[in-house]
């Protein structure tokens, strides 16, 4: 099944199940983890970890089905693609999204490895380290692309996890030629730093591709290779149309050509998890732009998800963000 009217947003990236569990930050150095960052693991290592840890919680994750979920939640209309197993942790992956008003109709397989799944380790700051084990979602091929979707859409949005690997680079090269043909804007969120550090040219060779730009300080320093954030800002908008790079409680830089804007982030009394933080700060900046809205009001938008997702435990918005954004005065 096919939407038959214009949809506002594609994304595109791997269909995981977070599994959460809070953790001393001893537990995330004695695995040998750099925390903060995400780190690839076969089944074995991570039933391993998984085994060692404190009883957790599963839910419904990836980087760019927690956006899409995000931006259904405003009252985009959104299309997901990514891959899953039929499995247990497939259903519940596939049932979940669809649950959140997500459009998503790739074909489970049937054979091969199972759903992927990320460890994801909180640690009392709420900083989350993940040990993820891509599953089938690392199979996503580029006949999974339904063209057609991406073509119809205003933007699609594709997750950086998806670059630097063997069947999924094809697949990215995929969306980008049916955003070409339907004039939709690409965009690209850079996912993690040392995912950037280990494939920086990749990453760099889609920017002239790319209308859209979403990192976090540390990735845009890594991939420019540069410990300015506002150097780094500056290189990357000489090859971007626009450019966000989030700051945690610092905020936002918005570069456009020659402008510059810093948006305030927005006050959270408790921070419970930063899992997803990134994803719904583009759910709200994504939302917004599809409707018109300009980069500062895009980018308080996504603060205020942003600051929804880590008041509590989980990547996806534990209320309806439309009424957020309405009684923040950002309604779109």
């Amino acid at each position: 099944m096919r939407y038959q009217t214009r949809v506002d947003l594609v994304t595109v990236g791997h269909a995981l199940v977070d599994v959460l569990a809070p953790v001393p930050d001893t537990v995330v150095s004695g695995l040998g983890l750099t925390k903060g960052t995400m780190t690839l693991v076969g089944p074995g290592r991570s039933d391993e970890i998984l085994s060692s840890l404190q009883p957790a919680t599963a839910v419904s994750g990836g980087s760019a089905a927690n956006t899409a979920v995000g931006a259904s939640s405003l009252g985009s209309r959104v299309g997901f693609v990514g891959k899953v197993r039929d499995d247990v942790l497939g259903r519940l992956f596939e049932d979940d999204i669809r649950a959140a008003g997500v459009h998503f109709d790739v074909a489970p397989a049937v054979g091969g490895p199972a759903t992927g799944r990320s460890v994801v380790m909180v640690t009392p700051d709420g900083e989350k380290t993940m040990c993820t084990c891509l599953g089938v979602g690392d199979l996503l091929a580029p006949e999974d692309v339904d063209k057609g979707l991406i073509a119809e859409a205003s933007v699609v949005y594709l997750e950086g996890y998806l670059c630097g690997l063997e069947h999924t680079d094809p697949t990215i090269q995929a969306a980008l030629d049916a955003a070409r043909a339907g004039g939709t804007l690409v965009a690209l969120s850079l996912s993690d730093p040392l995912w950037v550090h280990l494939h920086r040219e990749e990453l760099a060779a889609l920017l002239p591709h790319v209308g859209l730009l979403f990192a976090n300080a540390g990735e845009a320093c890594e991939l420019v290779g540069t410990g300015d954030v506002h150097a780094a800002v500056d290189a990357l908008a000489q090859r971007c149309r626009t450019v966000v790079v989030t700051q945690g409680p610092g905020g936002c830089l918005v570069a456009t050509g020659r402008r510059r804007l810093q948006v305030e982030a927005v006050p959270v009394g408790r921070i419970v998890d930063t899992t997803g933080a990134g994803d719904l700060f583009a759910a709200g900046y994504l939302h917004a732009y599809v409707r018109g809205a300009g980069p500062e009001e895009a980018a308080q938008l996504g603060a205020v998800t942003a600051a929804e997702v880590i008041g509590h435990l989980g990547a996806r918005p534990a209320g309806r963000l439309d009424e957020l954004a309405a009684a923040a005065g950002l309604a779109f």
